[in-house]
């Protein structure tokens, strides 16, 4: 199988100044080829350092893939260390790139400097694939197998990720032209409800009886649950796609609602999904969430079809007034309580004329808590006109985890409530 190494360079990335989002998108690309990645390393700005990590790569992988250190300024050494991995005896100017270097900066209104057209000039080892959203151009060396024992190609792209991420596609042609590719195929399963350790205890037979060549991977996220990914490297993508779907047969009896999709996914992108495909609404009340419920449903395009609108009762004044919960019921039981919240979710629901609604009242902490109501409790409740139902549950976090787990778990028994209505 044909396996790449992805190398970010710049000290920027090393200290945190700047966050590597090319890794990611480059690694889908290689993948959506049948190419595995194997590594994805950061390098800083020291030529030794840059040579020394990018001929291990090189050893180790049919593909490298490097992206920054080619702006116009002294501190970008990238193009002076490929020349010397790559034995160059001098540089050429690219006129392709040149004319592109031109028309980019004639365009800004700028002047054409020596800097700007000294990034045109690489060295004499290289192919260039011009770079037509910037002045950095796309470096291609190829190395014979004598070199590193396979035949191996590095490709040195910009690191600004609009140039980097444009450039990929005639990257992924040109690796077409070289290197042998196969099908890798992934499955995403995705579940809520469970932590990492419960859904792997839940699974454990399942699991231990997958074939050798089936790869199974956890991936924990407290917003969107646990995501399950199934992966296949080489083979034949009819017959891996037959063979995964007969093990999530299995899968799915064994975890039933704990699935809330099949593809990568979040919990408010199913919610949306239910509700249009049914032609419903919905509304949400939230006194600890503070709007966090609504953020996470408005993120998603198109939920103005299916979302009106949001209370944020954070006073009991609100809830009383606006809502309509009857003082009584926060006098006798507390605004965090299973009474309040259901009359909070009745309250929107019928303020806003939805189909369905979701409430919270908790305790996110730091402050606030007893010793019957510590901090990281939570009352969630759903209403429809089929009834009102309400959830308590308990966290142990931070302000900050606590309220978005309260979110997350709280359009998870939304999500729920509407496969059950609306399915049935």
């Amino acid at each position: 199988m044909t396996t790449a190494s992805i190398c970010t360079i710049g000290d920027e990335i090393l200290i945190g100044q700047i966050v590597d989002t090319n890794s990611s998108h480059i690694s889908q690309a290689l993948n959506s080829l049948g190419i595995r990645v194997t590594r994805m390393l950061s390098i800083g700005d020291e030529s030794n350092a840059i040579i020394s990590s990018l001929e291990a790569e090189l050893a180790e992988n049919n593909i490298v893939i490097v992206t920054g250190g080619l702006g116009p300024t002294k501190d970008d050494i990238t193009k002076e260390a490929l020349g010397k991995l790559s034995g160059a005896s001098g540089t050429k100017t690219d006129e392709r790139q040149l004319e592109i270097i031109h028309r980019i900066l004639s365009a800004r209104g700028l002047d054409v400097l020596d800097i700007n057209l000294a990034q045109a000039a690489v060295p004499d080892t290289c192919s260039v694939i011009p770079n037509r959203l910037g002045t950095a151009p796309i470096m291609v060396f190829d190395f014979p197998e004598d070199r590193f024992g396979h035949k191996a190609t590095l490709y040195s792209l910009p690191g600004v990720p609009f140039e980097a991420l444009g450039a990929i596609d005639d990257v992924l042609q040109d690796i077409r032209s070289k290197h042998s590719t196969s099908d890798i195929y992934h499955r995403t399963i995705m579940t809520f409800g469970l932590a990492e350790s419960a859904l792997s205890k839940m699974i454990e037979d399942w699991e231990d009886n997958l074939p050798e060549d089936i790869h199974l991977a956890y991936l924990p996220n407290q917003l969107t649950g646990v995501r399950l990914r199934l992966s296949i490297y080489g083979g034949i993508r009819e017959v891996e796609e037959a063979r995964i779907e007969t093990e999530l047969a299995v899968l799915r009896s064994v975890l039933g609602d704990y699935i809330y999709s099949e593809q990568d996914d979040t919990l408010e992108e199913c919610v949306g999904r239910l509700l249009k495909a049914h032609g419903k609404t919905m509304s949400t009340a939230e006194s600890c969430t503070g709007g966090s419920i609504a953020s996470l449903i408005t993120s998603v395009s198109g939920s103005s079809e299916y979302y009106f609108g949001s209370v944020v009762s954070y006073a009991n004044s609100v809830k009383t007034d606006v809502l309509g919960v009857p003082s009584e019921i926060i006098e006798r039981n507390g605004a965090v309580s299973s009474e309040c919240v259901a009359a909070m979710a009745e309250g929107v629901r019928k303020l806003t004329g939805t189909d369905y609604s979701v409430a919270t009242s908790g305790i996110a902490g730091p402050g606030g808590g007893s010793d019957g109501k510590p901090v990281g409790t939570v009352w969630i409740g759903v209403s429809s006109q089929k009834g009102t139902e309400t959830f308590k549950l308990h966290f142990k976090g931070d302000r900050k985890r606590n309220i978005e787990r309260f979110a997350a778990n709280a359009l998870n028994i939304l999500r729920v409530k509407l496969v059950n209505e609306l399915n049935n």
